[in-house]
């Protein structure tokens, strides 16, 4: 149970987009120059969202990050898709590179994927995040990160069904829009 806390802390949302995005950034750019936009991205897609999290933990509407109970989940994915959106409009404003702008829409296109089956159906969004770096990064670096990071993909699912957030089916569910809403569209 140890491990799998701190798998799911270490690799969650926030951090794995803060990584990945800066990543993304740099590629997108061509070079350093990319860093500012990656961590742009990041803010935009992941920290602001954490912090919505953190902001309602702390008034006590949720008991922890993971907000369990799928019907407390609009507001979040509503901050995401309005964190997200006003990013990728600052983004084409700065003339930011163009494969970090295509990588918010893609992320925004995930969220509103995750938002649809979330309201029948619980999904994890952790494992869709993650998975979808993975892609992002195996699509604008080399397609080496998908066996390289693969791993990590599958940690976080294996972290989020040890902790009895989800099942095998929902963190399978949730890897799978990842990859495809974040793969398609950057192809």
């Amino acid at each position: 149970m140890r491990a799998a806390r701190l798998v799911t802390d270490v690799l969650q949302p926030r951090n794995a987009l803060l990584a990945g995005l800066t990543g993304l950034g740099v590629a997108a750019a061509g070079n350093w120059t990319g860093v500012p936009w990656g961590l742009f991205a990041a803010l935009c897609a992941g920290i602001v969202p954490a912090s919505y999290i953190e902001w309602e933990r702390r008034r006590g509407t949720w008991g922890d990050r993971h907000v369990v109970d799928r019907t407390q989940r609009l507001p979040i994915f509503l901050v995401i898709l309005g964190s997200v959106g006003l990013g990728a409009l600052v983004m084409v404003l700065g003339r930011a590179p163009r494969d970090i702008l295509v990588a918010m829409v893609a992320l925004w296109t995930m969220t509103v994927v995750l938002l649809a089956v979330n309201a029948c159906w619980k999904i994890s969004v952790d494992s869709a995040v993650a998975a979808a770096m993975v892609a992002m990064l195996a699509v604008v670096h080399s397609p080496w990160w998908l066996p390289a990071a693969g791993p990590l993909v599958v940690a976080v699912c294996w972290s989020r069904i040890a902790l009895t957030y989800h099942t095998v089916a929902q963190t399978a569910a949730g890897a799978t829009a990842g990859l495809v809403t974040a793969g398609a569209w950057l192809v």
